[in-house]
């Protein structure tokens, strides 16, 4: 299966055809990104499938708390001391931290140079390695310094999985149930009842969700307006992500999304947009995959701070993605503090789970 969007093509399982093509265009150097995880469990995979290719691996730690500055110092040092110029590639091996990154160094060395994304989560799969953001964190705040530019191209191989940690796994789903709840409420109902635990086959899923993503981007690549309905849940969620990791209570990406979609679920209903029979449904599937986080780290007010420094702002008013029932998404919702504190202590209190 290919997905093609203006600039790229997504590829699912073409190894020999992305091989071909690497081979044609005569790059000077290929550079392999990837974390102690991905050069032990994915790199035998893609040795295995491309014999013939002669690249130098660069290897960086795991962890969201990695994708910082000087991680992306280091990754540039390597592509300098081992010859990379302007007619290099750079393969990005792993999960949204090894593809954000190693995007954004390769995009930013020497100008930029070529990129493709190999991603190995399900996260990464589904959404982060789809639509042209990269980035790094910076002083605790997600992908605070970042850019938009596009791959030369994504392959997608669902064969990753097998090594996946189930906490990798459930994480990642929260984003294909997210991809159904803004635009199709069918997939939402296809995949909802799922047990994560079974043996699934994820491609049909990895598919639609990456066709729902990449028609959003198309229409709005720059994320200038449609293109904020992927955000829906992250508003709350990057703020409690970016709050575990300064805690060092590390969050994975998709328990903190989770937590967000409760509470702007929540606020879609306060507004008018969700009817609070679908809301209460909703919610109780939800909390059948991601059960209530531990909360008692909480500080509200730093979060509703840290809300504050999110990018969909304007006008210093915190701006959110609300759903307006299963499978449709409004943007530029603005919340008051009010709003936000009331969605947040309802998840704390555990409330949300018996709302009616």
């Amino acid at each position: 299966m290919k997905v093609k969007t203006d600039n790229y093509t997504i590829y699912l399982q073409h190894w020999d055809e992305v091989g071909d093509w690497i081979s044609a265009q005569s790059y000077s150097h290929h550079f392999i990104l990837v974390d102690e995880n991905t050069r032990k469990h994915c790199l035998p995979v893609l040795d295995q499938y491309w014999k013939d290719l002669k690249y130098t691996l660069i290897a960086i730690p795991s962890g969201e708390e990695n994708k910082i500055l000087s991680t992306a110092k280091y990754v540039w040092d390597q592509l300098l001391t081992f010859g990379a110029d302007r007619h290099s590639l750079l393969i990005n091996l792993g999960g949204g931290v090894i593809g954000d990154l190693g995007g954004f160094c390769a995009s930013t060395y020497m100008r930029g140079i070529d990129f493709i994304q190999i991603p190995t989560t399900l996260l990464s799969m589904t959404d982060a390695s789809i639509g042209g953001k990269l980035g790094i964190d910076f002083q605790g705040f997600k992908n605070m310094i970042g850019l938009f530019t596009d791959p030369k191209c994504i392959l997608i191989d669902s064969v990753f999985l097998d090594s996946l940690p189930f906490g990798e796994l459930r994480s990642g789903f929260a984003e294909n149930l997210k991809h159904g709840l803004i635009a199709d409420k069918n997939f939402w109902e296809e995949i909802k009842d799922l047990n994560l635990q079974s043996k699934i086959d994820w491609n049909p899923i990895i598919q639609r969700s990456v066709e729902i993503k990449k028609d959003v981007v198309s229409k709005d690549p720059f994320e200038q307006g449609l293109r904020k309905i992927l955000n829906f849940g992250h508003t709350i969620g990057h703020a409690i992500e970016s709050f575990h990791l300064k805690a060092g209570a590390t969050i994975l990406h998709g328990e903190a999304i989770a937590v967000g979609m409760y509470c702007e679920a929540y606020l879609s209903r306060e507004v008018g947009l969700l009817e609070n029979e679908t809301f209460h449904d909703l919610i109780q599937d939800l909390l059948e995959i991601y059960p209530i986080v531990d909360h008692s780290i909480w500080d509200v007010d730093q979060l509703i701070a840290m809300m504050s420094k999110d990018k969909k702002n304007r006008d210093q008013k915190i701006m959110f993605s609300l759903i307006e029932n299963v499978g449709h998404c409004v943007f530029n919702k603005e919340m008051t503090k009010e709003n936000i504190l009331e969605a947040l202590q309802y998840y704390q209190l555990n409330e949300i789970s018996t709302l009616s």
